[in-house]
């Protein structure tokens, strides 16, 4: 008799959640108007709107505390503190069922707020699909590459053909992230020392790593005024906290394997930096991520504490292609390619080797 597969878990609407939606703001008051707006045309009875400003010089604290028609608390912080840190922050503000973290400059579109209370039942987080001010696709999901890079799933795609089911997604976006509260709290939120960039990968690997789903509902769309720039200290923080995002979160036996990879490309990243401007800045990257060793381990004792899922189960939110239309000529080389899938190949076969032999031993 053949053996009965594991009925998929339903993806249907779950029942409505009332929201906690933290804005940070850093010189916001191109867009801050109309997320206000749209906020206060589709919040309901329940929720709570908090708004985090990290010292702004152009009047947008000011202009949130006016708007206590849709603001319930403004946080002004007296030094800019990030988006991961001031998210933290004002995600302690709230205790509603869902935590909602909004970019300022992403503008929910009707009826986004009521498809982002109703998640499904079977997530522990999910994102909406932000788009683009012309249509397109800025992100439905974002893709996570195993060597530590990250970039917006269907960057440019027509928005028409984006499938309207919940799906998984390799990390989710936090332009328009919903965390049921009590998740965000076991988690412990972002790397506050993240700063910014990557903090949402960081977490959706540690709800990987717990067994927590998570995945983008189509219905939720906002409207993101996105523009792919890359300054000197941009790439820092991307560099830094890529190194710091796989040091946390891979499981040993991936990271075992994988760790050898990303040493292998350095002297490749480092020619690159140099070529595109931000060589100093990488540099300085990888001082960073030296000096923050001792206590990022320490971080990583404490998050893999929690994790319940086989190497192989984690590494499936990962993929070998850099398909992004961000890294050019690199991304689309053939011989890059196979190099990639090969190894890894070889690092998923080393890491389940691992396993295997650890479960092997306990037995």
């Amino acid at each position: 008799m053949p053996a009965r597969l594991p009925s998929p878990p339903d993806l249907s609407p779950g029942a409505p959640g009332t929201l906690g939606v933290v804005v940070v703001t850093y010189c916001s008051m191109d867009s801050l108007p109309a997320l206000l707006d749209a906020l206060g045309l589709q919040r309901s009875p329940g929720d709570r709107v908090v708004v985090v400003d990290n010292a702004s010089d152009d009047g947008s604290a000011a202009y949130a505390l006016s708007r206590n028609d849709v603001v319930d608390e403004v946080v002004e912080n007296t030094r800019n503190d990030g988006f991961a840190g001031a998210a933290n922050v004002g995600a302690a503000r709230v205790q509603q069922d869902i935590v909602l973290l909004l970019n300022p400059d992403a503008i929910p579109a009707p009826g986004c707020l009521d498809a982002l209370r109703r998640g499904p039942d079977a997530w522990a987080a999910w994102m909406g699909l932000v788009l683009l001010p012309d249509g397109r696709v800025n992100t439905a999901g974002n893709d996570a590459h195993y060597l530590g890079f990250g970039w917006a799933g269907r960057f440019g795609v027509d928005a028409a053909g984006i499938e309207v089911a919940p799906k998984p997604v390799g990390f989710l976006s936090g332009a328009c992230l919903a965390v049921r509260r009590e998740h965000w709290e076991s988690m412990d939120g972002f790397p506050p020392d993240f700063f910014m960039y990557l903090e949402d990968t960081d977490l959706s690997h540690r709800l990987r790593l717990a067994g927590l789903p998570f995945g983008l509902v189509p219905a939720a769309r906002v409207v993101h005024d996105y523009e792919f720039r890359k300054g000197g200290s941009k790439w820092c923080h991307l560099e830094r906290n890529r190194w710091l995002t796989v040091i946390r979160t891979y499981p040993g036996p991936l990271l075992l394997p994988v760790i050898p990879a990303m040493l292998a490309i350095e002297p490749l990243m480092i020619v690159v930096a140099w070529r595109g401007g931000w060589g100093r800045e990488k540099l300085r990257a990888m001082g960073e991520v030296l000096a923050a060793l001792p206590r990022v381990l320490g971080e990583r004792r404490h998050v893999q504490a929690r994790r319940v899922v086989t190497s192989s189960a984690f590494a499936t939110g990962l993929v070998a292609d850099l398909d992004s239309p961000f890294l050019g000529a690199i991304g689309e080389s053939p011989l890059v390619r196979i190099l990639l899938r090969a190894y890894w190949r070889f690092a998923r076969a080393v890491a389940n080797g691992i396993e295997r032999g650890d479960q092997g031993r306990a037995a």
